[in-house]
């Protein structure tokens, strides 16, 4: 019954967030309604010494959203870039670089570990870093809660940028973003495929977060071969996918680590708007380097919020194809590239608290 009522409660959230327009709002409401059941004691319960959800329902969630992922990217979109690639490919290295000082800054406070914050602040796939989070061993409920904070500041901020900075109307510019829409059936086989495959060598590669990143890594394969190109994972899947994150990190909170969570958001929220205006500067560096409008070039290196990033850049009538290839590099190039770099970071912490314990402790 507690089960049932979960997933009643998540798919009402669910239809009433999509009708105001958040992005993942399966995700975001799967988060909210297990956190809320949580902590009012209605949450289904621990089997034995394990977690409600069963790890392998996580695993295939991982798997589902990272096909999806990979879905998006095309030979098409990515040519929206031509020459300007070894710009974006920088400025995505830069806004990962920042991300990584912010997530250092915010690992010192003692109410997060280095390795969740390091997580917290990447600046793209929200909901691919919260899935990877728990096969890393952070706390996915602080990088969940993060990472949306970071999607709503960017998403909220965005058009109060374009009309009292750019002075952009929201009226200029017609045609609209849309994802994969290919052949349902020949996505179940691909998913299929890529989540077996993908998992199986991520595994014995050791891959962080294999069951993310190796169906990913063979769904952008497939897309870029143009052997996978006219498939899509069905939708009802990726909702899915979503709900069963946002399960995962919801049904861990409790009412100390919400309080815990709230001593944070203070940092978190100063952390992600110097985040984001250190990435509105990369923007000009960009704008300068290509010659794209400052607008485009702002738009590209937004960290976060893709979706409404696309929407904008359509309803201004900006550069979009170029807005879509820098943000889905951006996307990959963090899911990709942030795992191993948080890991290392927090491998180079150890090190250094064991070197000095040895250091403070006496010679016997």
């Amino acid at each position: 019954m507690r089960w049932i009522g979960l997933v009643g409660l998540t798919t009402a959230a669910t239809l009433a967030l999509s009708a105001v327009g958040i992005p993942s709002a399966a995700l975001f409401a799967g988060l909210v309604v297990a956190a809320a059941l949580a902590l009012a004691g209605r949450a289904p319960l621990p089997r034995g010494d394990k977690p409600p959800m069963p790890r392998a329902f996580g695993l295939a969630a991982q798997g589902v959203l990272g096909v999806y992922i990979g879905t998006l990217i095309s030979p098409d979109t990515l040519s929206g870039l031509g020459s300007h690639w070894p710009a974006v490919v920088a400025v995505s290295f830069g806004t990962l670089a920042l991300s990584v000082i912010g997530g250092a800054l915010l690992g010192l406070h003692r109410q997060v570990d280095p390795l969740t914050g390091s997580l917290a602040l990447v600046a793209g796939g929200a909901s691919g870093l919260v899935a990877l989070t728990r096969e890393l061993g952070g706390d996915e409920r602080v990088v969940a809660v993060i990472q949306y904070l970071r999607v709503a500041i960017i998403t909220m901020s965005m058009p109060l940028v374009a009309i009292f900075v750019f002075d952009k109307s929201v009226s200029d510019g017609g045609g609209e973003f849309a994802g994969n829409t290919g052949n349902q059936w020949w996505g179940l086989l691909m998913l299929a495929v890529c989540m077996v495959a993908g998992y199986s060598l991520g595994h014995l590669a050791h891959l962080p977060a294999a069951g993310l990143l190796g169906p990913l890594i063979f769904s952008v394969a497939g897309q870029l071969l143009d052997i996978t190109t006219s498939a899509a994972v069905p939708i009802i899947l990726v909702q899915l996918a979503y709900a069963a994150i946002g399960w995962q990190a919801g049904l861990g909170f409790t009412r100390s680590s919400m309080i815990a969570i709230g001593k944070l958001l203070p940092l978190a929220t100063a952390l992600i708007v110097a985040i984001a205006a250190a990435c509105a500067g990369m923007g000009a560096l960009l704008s300068m380097w290509t010659g794209e409008s400052m607008f485009d070039s702002y738009l590209a290196t937004t960290p976060g919020g893709i979706y409404a990033v696309l929407a904008t850049a359509s309803a201004t009538g900006g550069n979009i194809a170029f807005v879509v290839a820098a943000q889905m590099l951006r996307v990959l190039l963090m899911l990709f590239i942030a795992p191993f770099a948080a890991r290392g970071y927090h491998w180079w912490l150890q090190r250094r608290h064991q070197a000095r314990s040895r250091t403070l402790t006496p010679a016997s």
